[in-house]
Parts: structure tokens; sequence; C-alpha cells
């Protein structure tokens, strides 16, 4: 079944194909979709995208802070500095061109304009990669030719390289003469899950066509194997095109509105990567963000002139209908303190020492410990075990004030933060670390094109990863890792993926050693050398 898979029919659809209830207890067809097709019916996918509301709730964000954003006019493609973050790579947080692959290709690329960003949105796929070194080559100035001359019209606006799902039917058709129908049919049968008989089918009248048009073997075998490259993994061009129209929206809002933007990405909890990264990309943009308060702090994330606030979903434990009572009793008045703030809500203790951990009583408490709140916590949990079993279980308990209290340690206090939100809102995670790795000779994130055909020793924050196989089936793995600095790509060919991957976590940060690698300006690094930082 189908997520998004709608059938259209002339009538009752009962009338057109067999039907039957689904587990879910939906109408669905009896047929699978190549059933459907043969059948003639009408089938169209509807899908979501996230991307639209964070799009939405950004714009949404702008209009509420006083800015009067006219989406009728609204351009992005042809903006200067949206091109150049796009040109860039620097798109995290940006509907389809977020991911390591598509960030890197849009760096080796070195362009952000639209038409070229519809060709990338289509090109990086699982089996393209000779092909997008040969696309780059192609791009910056080296000297090419079509594969044939009966292709030139066709793949002329790409660089001579298939692209398009649609440049498969048209070559078949160039230069086999392929009917129509028969050409789509062999993009269809590309898609499937079973396809190698068909295929063979397909390539037996394939080259019998090409050879009839006196097309060499050697050409008929490398159209062919450009058009296997779309197997099982293609867009069209209208798809590629109206994915890079999404694409430019959110990265003219990155350009523009960083804060409103970044709180968006965050608060609709998709994408590429976790909060955790989104975080240290808020900041990469020069944002200040700033921890959950419970006197401001709204259950999403919020973002205004340069600032981001951390929304109360972020705290861990927190239950949404405590979130909810937080809102609505802030605004009748806001909190005076932590004791008015317990006797309004009445949050489960765990719930209030996680909003402590997190710093949500910096508003009313702006320069107190955590802990003599979690005294006052403390205090209150026992005066009420003391108290009759009728008592208002957080009735105000009477003034008093915190006994004397050791000054608490500020990496312990970072530690716990972190511990409840996943990340730290005014520093990098990596500061924890700091005294694992004094003395190791660490080059950091930003330096490292500085160092390209250099073993170097880096230490990094995993942050997201993709496992993909050699020609030869070995596995091996892309990952991505951040320092306070910077991000690094990185890349463990099969040797390493069997040494360290089942170390890797994503809680933690690793020092990494390895040869650090430049390919058309955009600096990756091969890792050899595997530790976790800090021993545990």
């Amino acid at each position: 079944m189908h997520v998004g898979g709608v059938v259209i029919t002339p009538g009752p659809i009962n009338r057109h194909a067999p039907l039957e209830i689904a587990p879910k207890g939906v109408p669905i067809i009896q047929w699978e979709k190549e059933g459907a097709e043969e059948a003639g019916l009408v089938k169209i996918d509807l899908l979501g995208n996230r991307s639209l509301a964070v799009i939405r709730d950004a714009v949404a964000d702008l209009r509420a802070g006083g800015h009067a954003f006219d989406e009728a006019t609204w351009q992005p493609e042809d903006d200067p500095a949206t091109q150049g973050l796009v040109s860039r790579g620097l798109t995290m947080g940006c509907f389809y061109i977020e991911s390591p692959a598509t960030r890197l290709l849009q760096e080796k690329a070195g362009r952000g304009d639209y038409e070229h960003l519809v060709i990338h949105s289509s090109i990086i796929r699982p089996a393209a990669n000779d092909y997008i070194q040969e696309y780059l080559h192609r791009l910056h100035g080296a000297p090419w030719q079509h594969i044939h001359p009966l292709l030139a019209p066709i793949l002329e606006e790409t660089y001579g390289i298939m692209v398009y799902q649609e440049q498969v039917s048209q070559a078949a058709g160039a230069l086999a003469g392929f009917s129509h129908a028969e050409g789509d049919r062999l993009r269809k049968v590309m898609t499937w899950k079973d396809k190698g008989r068909a295929l063979g089918d397909y390539r037996e009248k394939f080259v019998a066509g090409a050879l009839a048009r006196r097309v060499s073997h050697a050409c008929i075998d490398e159209v062919w194997s450009m058009m296997m490259s779309f197997a099982g993994y293609s867009f069209c061009k209208p798809h590629s095109a109206s994915y890079a129209r999404v694409s430019f929206q959110a990265a003219y809002l990155k350009a523009h509105y960083p804060a409103e933007f970044m709180a968006a990405v965050i608060s609709n909890q998709g994408g590429f990567y976790s909060a955790f990264a989104y975080v240290s990309e808020a900041r990469r943009l020069g944002l200040t963000v700033l921890p959950p308060c419970v006197n401001r702090s709204r259950v999403r994330w919020s973002g205004r002139n340069g600032r981001m606030r951390v929304g109360l979903m972020a705290v861990k434990g927190l239950g949404r209908e405590t979130m909810g009572k937080v809102i609505a009793e802030r605004e009748r008045r806001p909190y005076a303190d932590f004791d008015d703030f317990l006797h309004r809500v009445r949050p489960d203790e765990d719930e209030a020492r996680a909003l402590i951990h997190a710093g949500a009583f910096g508003g009313p408490h702006p320069n107190t410990d955590p802990a003599e709140l979690l005294w006052r916590l403390a205090r209150g949990r026992r005066l009420r075990e003391e108290a009759a079993r009728e008592q208002d279980l957080f009735a105000a308990p009477p003034p008093a004030s915190a006994p004397p209290l050791p000054p608490g340690d500020q990496l312990e206090r970072l530690r716990c933060q972190y511990a409840v939100l996943d990340f730290l809102p005014g520093c990098h995670p990596m500061v924890l670390f700091a005294e694992s790795l004094r003395g190791k000779k660490i080059i950091k994130a930003r330096d490292l094109a500085r160092h390209v055909g250099r073993r170097v020793r880096l230490a990094g924050w995993l942050i997201t990863g993709k496992t993909v196989w050699t020609k030869t089936d070995d596995p091996m793995q892309f990952l991505s890792f951040e320092d306070e600095t910077g991000l690094v790509e990185t890349t463990f060919f099969p040797t390493a993926y069997r040494r360290f991957a089942m170390m890797l976590d994503w809680s933690r940060p690793y020092l990494l050693e390895g040869l650090v690698e430049e390919n058309f300006g955009a600096v990756t690094v091969s890792v050899e050398q595997v530790a976790k930082v800090g021993g545990r």
C-alpha cells in the first residue's frame, strides 16, 4: 500500500479495478502500480513535504515580527545572496540540497543558479558517481564531445551526460529507433525491483536498433552503461525543477532571515540532521542561541533579529500537557520565581529537574546556581511528604533561603544541560572534552584546507552518515563530523569501515586520523584511525 498513492477513474472505481479493504480500513485496488498502469488507470502519488511547513512557519514568524513579506513577488532564484549561499554548499537545513553529498557537489561545482541546481538535484543518484566526476570536469572547462552526434540535441543542456529520466527515453528513440511508448517503457522498467529479465530484452532491441543506424559497439556499450546508472533511482526534469524551486525558497530564507529559518527547521523536526547539528549551524551563521525560558519560550523554537530561542519541545521528559500549561499560565502573568512556577504549573518532579538543568529559569532567576533551585525543589518535596495527605501538594512552601552551597562546577552544569537537551545553546559540546584533547595536536575543521595532502589528527562530533557499497559489494561509509569551528566530511573506505564502524555512535566526539584530500575545491578526510575522546 503506497503511503500517498491515489488512483483516479472516470466513474466508480469498482468498475475499473478489483477492490479490497486494507488492514488500515481504507479501500485499495488489488493491483500493484504496474498493473494499474497496464490497465490504463491514472495513478498519482501525493506526498507530504515537511520543508513546505518549514517555509510556511518561517514566513509566518517574519510577518509576526513586522516584516512585509510578499510571496506573490518573491523570486529567490534571482537573488545574488541566495545564489552565493547555494554555490558554496552552505545549505544545511535547505530542502533536498542539505545532504553532505549534495553540499559537496554544490561546493565543487561552484554554481548557484537555478538551472545548474536542477541538474544537481537529479544527477546526485547512487550509481552516478563516475558521471558526476566527469560532469564536474566538463563544467569547469575540460574539453568533451558528445557520445554520438544523434544524442547532441538531447544532452546539450547537461554537458553530454544523461541526467533526467526522459533523456533515457529520448536517447533510446534517437539512437536505436525506439518508439515513444517503448522508450518510456524502458525508463519505467529500470525502476522495477525485478528488472533484470526485462532489461535483457530491451538491451537486445537497443543494440539491434543502434547497429542498424551504424552506431559502434563501443558507443552502444557506453550509452547503455550511462542509462543503467539510472536503475532504481532517478528523477525527470520537472520533478527536479519543482524540487529546486523549494530548495531556493529555503535557501533565500536562510540567507536573509537565518534565525526565523533555523527555528522553523528545528521546530518541524525534519531534514537530514538532528537538532544538535542545526544548533551548531545556527552558531556558525552568527546567531545567538538562547536557552529555553519558562517566561519566554514557546512550545516551538522561535527566531528574531539574529537570536534563536530554544522551544520547550526540546526539553527531554517535559510532557505536552505541561508545556501547554506553562504557556497558558504565563499568558495570565509571568512567573515571579521558581516557587511561583511550581505552585501554578505543578510539573512532575522529573519535569521540574529537566527545566532546571535546561536553564529554563534564567528569566526569573538570572544569576541563580541550579544547585539552589534543586535545593528548593527537594525542600518542597520534603515539606509535602511531611504534610497531611489532603494538603495541596503544590502549595507555596513557607519562604526560606537556601543554605550556603558550594559553587557548582561549570562543566558539570553543561553536562547536565546537554543531558536534557542533546545540545548546548551557548557553546559546542566539544568544550566538555577540552581536557582530554589537550596536547593532542588537533587540527580544527576550519583549517583543514591548509593541510591538503597531509595526514592530520582532528576531533569531531559525529552528526550524520551514510553506508554505501563498492562495485565489489564491500561496505564503506561517508560520515560527517563537526567541531566548534565547522564541518568535516569524511570517507571510511572498506578497510577503515571494517575496523571502526561498530564503535561509532552519535552521542560523543571521536579522535580521527587520516589524509586530507581536495576535489574541485572541496576538502574531505579519508579516515585511517579512530579513537574515542575521553576514554568512555
